[in-house]
């Protein structure tokens, strides 16, 4: 008994069982790995994991409250263009993805990276028509450069880590990640591990042009008499302001942009001759047809730019810089593409131009201006009969601005007026919806813009029937404080539809008045300050008050009901065709 009683137990040495995090979690970690520091989104009973697991991470990432999904994927892509990074959407199934469509439709047509992030019933639901559920997967496919549903929490964090790569690299563009409820709430079987993504086999856009196109295009440029610059919004994304400065600096080429390219490069900058387009400057779109080289940067020729394609720049052999091979000969055959980053690009070339002036050849741009000047732009900033116009009052704020705001443009009459009268002196001071051209663009993305540049000065410029389109953002704007300022020209009309009835539908105004509310009032009922300005003696004032304002402010300014947009290429018609009334 004594013998037994001096045996020592066994010790069993146990390990503590091991803690995974679920899939919310995980989506949580994955986004904080990215970089990610604000998500605009809207919760709803899909995504309610989701929400639950941010409620931990509140000191670490910033969530931004809209007041409609809509407004979300606009707030994030004004983000996304003034950061070049990422915006982050995150919404509940059903209405509130498809809600985002809009928004994610803008961002593919304009090259906007995005991830949306989307709840959707439970796996074992799947396919059952269960409450808000939808096929987001088949209904955004056209439109997203990558989708891909997650059913399974072991699949967030490599997921999430390609969707950033995706959207981020080559052609930006929106991706959308449909998250299963009962992913965002299992385990994952395995420790959390987040390697960011840097390749895939199926996707591999070449940043650097091949040295023989390079070549090709510098041996065609050196030998151009009449060389033309083209400048679209890539240019911006990929941060190649200063190399295509230098570029155009050496060689003496003028330089005109797209609407998305506005800002690439002062407006007053001696090469820079005016923007593209349907209603840009006269003398930008009549010379591409006297050109004899045309060197398009990080711009896709779209039907705005070209009028009618057949008979755009027939004359000239065509140097087309783009990252995109999809867009090579999409719609302008290039004699010597030059596939690859608009920066990489031009640093290639910039060594093998010869230095040049073209002064002769610059000043016929001129000329036209002089026309353009006399015909349109005196006018209109002279007239002091009748109503206040557009163009008054963005000639006043880019004085007073000084030309450094970020403009974020609605689309319509406004949106043309913006980007003629003001003169950027900043780069990726534009943001506008182009492709797309979506009403209710601009305060949820001028919100994002704000948010994604605190240290600049935001202004939304709006039309009367854009504004009724996502007026409750001002609650968000509000309730975050962002020192948004906005604009609204009140014509009391869809102002370019009324003006395309009156020069091509004789004056049969069908639907296009409207019948506006007090916009001020519900500024204020928001809680935001606000005036309106029907006087010209007034305008100065007024815009003084809402730029020196500390916070968001809305200014409404009562303008001229019939004014009209000149220059415009009619539809279908070639460049040379432009009007100037």
């Amino acid at each position: 008994m004594e013998a037994i009683a001096n045996v020592m137990p066994e010790v069993i040495e146990t390990k503590p069982a091991p803690t995974y995090i679920n899939g919310s979690h995980a989506l949580m970690k994955a986004l904080l790995a990215e970089g990610v520091e604000t998500i605009f989104g809207y919760p709803g009973g899909a995504i309610m994991p989701v929400y639950d697991a941010l409620y931990d991470y509140q000191d670490q990432l910033n969530h931004i409250l809209v007041r409609h999904e809509q407004g979300a994927g606009h707030a994030a892509e004004g983000y996304a263009r003034v950061t070049g990074r990422a915006g982050v959407c995150l919404v509940t199934s059903g209405p509130g993805a498809t809600n985002l469509v809009t928004a994610i439709a803008d961002a593919l047509i304009d090259s906007t990276p995005l991830v949306c992030i989307v709840g959707q019933v439970a796996k074992k639901l799947l396919g059952t028509d269960a409450f808000q559920e939808a096929d987001v997967m088949g209904v955004t496919m056209p439109i997203t450069k990558w989708n891909y549903q997650i059913t399974d929490a072991n699949e967030v964090p490599e997921i999430i880590s390609k969707a950033f790569y995706i959207a981020q690299s080559g052609r930006p563009g929106p991706v959308l990640i449909d998250i299963t409820k009962s992913a965002q709430l299992e385990l994952m079987t395995k420790d959390f591990v987040y390697e960011k993504c840097q390749t895939l086999i199926s996707y591999r856009p070449r940043l650097v042009p091949k040295q023989e196109q390079v070549e090709a295009a510098a041996q065609l440029i050196n030998a151009a008499k009449r060389p033309y610059i083209l400048v679209g919004h890539g240019v911006q994304i990929a941060k190649a302001e200063d190399e295509l400065k230098a570029f155009a600096e050496k060689t003496g080429i003028p330089i005109a942009t797209t609407l998305l390219g506005q800002s690439t490069i002062p407006t007053n900058h001696p090469l820079y001759v005016g923007w593209l387009g349907m209603h840009g400057n006269y003398g930008p779109n009549v010379m591409t047809d006297h050109a004899d080289v045309i060197i398009a940067i990080g711009m896709r020729f779209d039907d705005r730019v070209t009028g009618d394609a057949s008979k755009y720049i027939k004359q000239a052999k065509v140097v087309h810089i783009e990252i995109d091979p999809a867009e090579i000969d999409k719609i302008i055959r290039a004699d010597v593409p030059v596939v690859g980053d608009a920066k990489a690009a031009l640093n290639a070339l910039l060594p093998l131009v010869k230095p040049n002036d073209h002064t002769v050849w610059r000043n016929e741009f001129r000329k036209y201006d002089a026309v353009e000047n006399e015909t349109i732009t005196v006018p209109e900033l002279t007239n002091t009969n009748g109503k206040i116009r557009m163009a008054e009052v963005i000639d006043m704020l880019s004085t007073k601005t000084k030309g450094e705001s970020i403009l974020v443009t609605d689309v319509g009459q406004h949106q043309m007026m913006a980007s003629r009268y003001y003169q950027f002196r900043r780069p990726n001071s534009l943001v506008t919806s182009g492709g797309m051209g979506t009403m209710g663009f601009a305060l949820p993305a001028a919100f994002g813009a704000q948010v994604g540049a605190p240290d600049r000065q935001v202004v939304a410029i709006i039309g009367d029937g854009c504004f009724q389109m996502t007026l409750q953002e001002l609650g968000t704007i509000v309730q975050n404080k962002q020192p948004v300022k906005a604009i609204i020209l009140n014509n009391n009309f869809l102002g370019m539809v009324r003006q395309w009835q009156q020069l091509f539908h004789e004056r049969r105004y069908s639907f296009v008045e409207l019948q506006n509310p007090d916009f001020i009032t519900i500024a204020k009922g928001f809680g935001m300050a606000g005036q309106t300005c029907t006087e010209r003696d007034n305008l100065s004032d007024a815009l003084d008050t809402m730029l020196n304002h500390d916070g968001p402010f809305l200014l409404e300014v009562i303008v001229e009901k019939e004014e009209n947009v000149f220059p415009m290429v009619p539809a279908g018609a070639s460049v040379a065709q432009i009007r100037l009334k």
